[in-house]
């Protein structure tokens, strides 16, 4: 199968109002440093709407207790909150049913459950696990934990310097003994949209399954993950403007009846007897103990939020962004911008000639502008460019043109500063 290289085209939308987004995110309001917040560190984690904010208070305030095996009042309408929860996630992600979504503390617990559950279980000493050199630490440690156990090799599909995947060298890692391929669908680092369709489709051709992480994904792009076809998709409550602790593994159900259960104990089991245990179906099978359920219910307010501003919009708007940053940050002398994929979400990562990105992050935080400075949990990636990290500023629905002219105004006053 011939892979063709993916540009992720955005449909037209109506025109975006960022400033009426704004008003939804109190904490815009808040100044630093008795300057104006001006927040541009979305990939570590979005602010939180009113939406959300209000949801979780009332919720907190009227409908809370725990759920499922209570006949009260109030745990019939917490679990329904938190069922519902998890539709709202299903539709979300266009799955086909709710029973193919668990809840789990975020991207991080939804991998290291597939590595343990699924494919522990299936690997043999010989066989490989394919993954890419984009991949967050998180898509990449629990592999090497697995593989390193059972004798499994770990192959890494390489990138160039734009910050592309090597398509064709993916082809031919992806071979008789291939297990599984876990892939981001968005560079956290640098904003590299992967080529997802065309790769998971390669992968199934030959029999593999693919693990999607779509941390960066879901608060930018929309994702359908019945047009994808992936195995599994896991995401973060907290990228996509959700509270922290909460986020979901989207699996076929087929594999969720196979995957033995992870964790144990309360709300995973079916019936208990000293000599015999048996579980419950999915997704409960993966839910042991309380869960968080005022999270998930925040997380489906955030979900509903960011449908009604509509991601297409939401895509388009960010692209402008995106286009004007690359523009301006273009101009400064000395600055290089890591990451320059046709496809690309809101992020731009770059160094500046004779400053340590932490001096540009802390020079920028004193006239109010947040941003990230690190390896940014890609190690391997910025050792691909020879560096030990970046300054990476990201981008969210609330954020301006604005914006981007503060931040590039910090950046000539750190150069100024270290002339």
């Amino acid at each position: 199968m011939k892979m063709e290289r993916e540009v992720v085209g955005v449909a037209p939308a109506a025109p975006f109002d960022p400033q009426i987004a704004r008003e939804d995110f109190p904490i815009l309001r808040e100044r630093v440093n008795g300057k104006p917040l001006v927040y541009l560190d979305n990939a570590a984690s979005t602010q939180k709407p009113c939406a959300v904010i209000e949801t979780l208070t009332q919720f907190y305030r009227h409908d809370y207790a725990n759920v499922h095996r209570g006949v009260h009042a109030l745990s019939q309408r917490a679990t329904e909150r938190y069922e519902g929860a998890r539709e709202t996630v299903r539709r979300f992600l266009n799955a086909p049913s709710a029973d193919e979504i668990v809840f789990l503390r975020g991207t991080t617990e939804a991998i290291n459950l597939v590595a343990q559950s699924f494919a522990r279980p299936r690997l043999r000493r010989g066989d490989n696990v394919v993954i890419t050199a984009l991949e967050h630490h998180s898509n990449i440690v629990p592999w090497q934990l697995v593989c390193a156990t059972l004798g499994v090799e770990l192959r890494v599909v390489p990138v160039n310097d734009a910050g592309e995947l090597n398509l064709e060298g993916y082809e031919l890692m992806v071979g008789r003994r291939t297990k599984l391929v876990a892939l981001t669908h968005v560079s956290n680092a640098i904003g590299t949209v992967t080529p997802l369709r065309g790769m998971i489709a390669l992968a199934h051709e030959r029999g593999v399954p693919v693990l999607v992480d779509g941390a960066q994904a879901v608060s930018h792009l929309p994702v359908d993950v019945t047009e994808l076809d992936c195995d599994f998709y896991a995401f973060s409550g907290h990228k996509v403007f959700g509270p922290t602790g909460i986020g979901a593994l989207y699996a076929k159900a087929r594999h969720l009846a196979a995957m033995p259960p992870w964790q144990c104990g309360g709300d995973m089991i079916r019936t208990v007897a000293f000599g015999h245990t048996e579980f419950a179906d999915a997704p409960a099978k993966f839910e042991a103990g309380t869960p968080n359920i005022a999270g998930a219910i925040g997380l489906a307010a955030a979900l509903e939020y960011v449908e009604a501003a509509g991601l297409q919009a939401i895509a388009a708007h960010e692209a402008r962004l995106l286009d004007y940053v690359t523009r301006r940050l273009s101009a400064i002398h000395g600055l290089r911008i890591l990451g320059t994929a046709a496809a690309k979400a809101g992020i731009v990562s770059f160094t500046m000639q004779g400053m340590h990105p932490h001096d540009i992050g802390t020079i920028l935080d004193a006239g109010g502008v947040a941003i990230r400075a690190g390896h940014h949990c890609a190690m391997p990636l910025m050792q691909r460019y020879g560096i030990a990290g970046t300054a990476r500023a990201s981008f969210a629905l609330y954020n301006t043109t604005a914006d981007i002219d503060a931040l590039v105004a910090g950046i000539e006053e750190a150069k100024r500063l270290f002339r």
